[in-house]
């Protein structure tokens, strides 16, 4: 993983980390135990989800620049399907509270989402290689 990718992913983890602990208190006062249970599940699938997403999309980079999109597009349809096959398999659960859990996911997805962006808005990645020779175009 490059530093620029570690960066990034902390710089989406700590803050999504502090909503979840936010969402689990806030779980617990208002719905008790089942609360913060489903609030700390919630939090962990959406860690665990986009912290897989950029450390495969960062594999994907140093095989290819061109892999780095279908790895993106790959690890949202997995977490899609994935989050679709949980939320019917405990549908109608009564181990917690399944509004915490939709609301803590919805939350921590937008803050990651949100620091995700402004990490890669604050690195400084040369789009272009200055370095580059261009064929043709060269000192003779």
């Amino acid at each position: 993983m490059q530093a620029n990718d570690v960066r990034v992913l902390k710089s989406a983890a700590l803050p999504t980390l502090v909503v979840g602990v936010l969402a689990v208190v806030l779980a617990f006062l208002l719905a008790g135990g089942k609360g913060a249970l489903g609030a700390t599940i919630g939090t962990l699938l959406v860690g665990v989800f986009f912290s897989i997403s950029v450390v495969a999309v960062s594999y994907a980079a140093r095989i290819s620049p061109h892999m780095m999109a279908a790895a993106a597009m790959v690890s949202y349809l997995v977490k899609v399907v994935v989050i679709m096959v949980m939320l019917a398999t405990f549908r109608d659960t009564s181990a917690w509270d399944t509004r915490a859990f939709a609301w803590t996911v919805v939350a921590c997805t937008l803050v990651w989402t949100a620091f995700e962006v402004r990490a890669f808005m604050k690195t400084k990645m040369l789009y272009v290689d200055p370095d580059a020779k261009v064929p043709g175009h060269g000192d003779s």
